[in-house]
């Protein structure tokens, strides 16, 4: 045993865990900003990604559950390469599940990634995106040149696909 849970005895109380209801997924470390902030100290020159075997293997699982949001991070979670097969195969199952993309905005203006939005939209994908600071001189110091302008260019993206709105 350990002391929390002998402290939860000596109150009379049980540690047991509730239904999950969120799975979160961190795809890898790869992501196009180098933020100096990030947890995970993601970057573009970062390898490790999550493979096609494994999300297999977490679509798999996922379908014995009844876990209702699947909440995707990373790094850049749209720049592994199974990023989109990834969401269909979440999207596919039955029920269906309300999934999240925790997104930096800038990987939706990047090369190689048009019509990204477009897909997320489509697919009603829930995306949560972040700004350190409302000072243009503030973001870009800390997750680098232009991307204060690139954020607020694909927030307006979004904002013309109905995100928003």
């Amino acid at each position: 045993m350990n002391r929390f849970s002998d402290r939860l005895g000596a109150e009379g109380l049980k540690l047991r865990r509730a239904r999950s209801e969120i799975l979160q997924v961190n795809v890898g470390k790869l992501c196009n900003l180098t933020c100096m902030h990030c947890h995970v100290n993601a970057g573009p020159k970062r390898k490790e990604i999550m493979t096609r075997e494994t999300i297999d293997r977490i679509i798999d699982w996922l379908a014995k559950t009844d876990i209702a949001i699947v909440d995707l991070t990373g790094g850049a979670p749209e720049m592994i390469p199974d990023f989109r097969y990834f969401l269909e195969r979440i999207c596919a199952l039955q029920p269906r599940r309300h999934v999240i993309d925790r997104c930096n905005l800038t990987i939706l203006l990047e090369c190689g990634y048009e019509g990204l939005a477009e897909f997320l939209a489509a697919k009603k994908v829930e995306i949560i995106a972040s700004m350190p600071c409302y000072s243009a001189e503030n973001v870009d110091a800390q997750r680098g040149e232009g991307v204060f302008d690139g954020s607020i260019t694909a927030l307006r993206l979004l904002n013309s696909l109905g995100y928003g709105v």
